[in-house]
């Protein structure tokens, strides 16, 4: 995995108290994440193209996980020219993590919620529009 940029980053150590990432490890859950092309140059539809730009959207936009459950996400750019990114934010919006999802790639991460609460995302090139939320409930009940 080539490093990653300034601008991209995995959460630091006060992050990591909230959410652990990591690209390798063992997950009880999994999600995929695509990217979905809604109106582009390409296809259109022309006026919607032409009033609002290309418009993307991720899929889902809501995720439920449990806390302290490791939970595999995988983004899938399924665009051959945009690049995407995801950028996760905490409750109080502070930024978590930013990666970057270059076209026609899957990009996996375990990720490990510590914290209850809603968690919106984003793609920052593509707003107001392309964004999502991960709901992290109370773990399950062992009983």
């Amino acid at each position: 995995m080539p490093p990653m940029d300034k601008h991209f980053y995995l959460p630091d150590a006060a992050a990591s108290k909230i959410v652990s990432v990591a690209k390798t490890g063992i997950a009880e859950a999994q999600v995929t994440i695509l990217t979905e092309a809604v109106a582009i140059k390409e296809t259109g539809p022309k006026e919607t193209v032409v009033k609002f730009g290309e418009v993307y959207a991720f899929s889902p936009t809501f995720i439920a996980v449990h806390r302290d459950v490791p939970t595999m996400l995988t983004f899938w750019n399924l665009q051959s020219d945009d690049e995407h990114d995801f950028m996760l934010t905490a409750p109080d919006s502070a930024v978590l993590l930013h990666l970057k999802l270059a076209p026609l790639t899957k990009t996996s991460y375990v990720f490990t919620f510590h914290k209850d609460g809603i968690f919106d995302f984003y793609c920052t090139v593509h707003q107001p529009e392309m964004n999502g939320q991960i709901l992290v409930l109370p773990p399950t009940s062992t009983k």
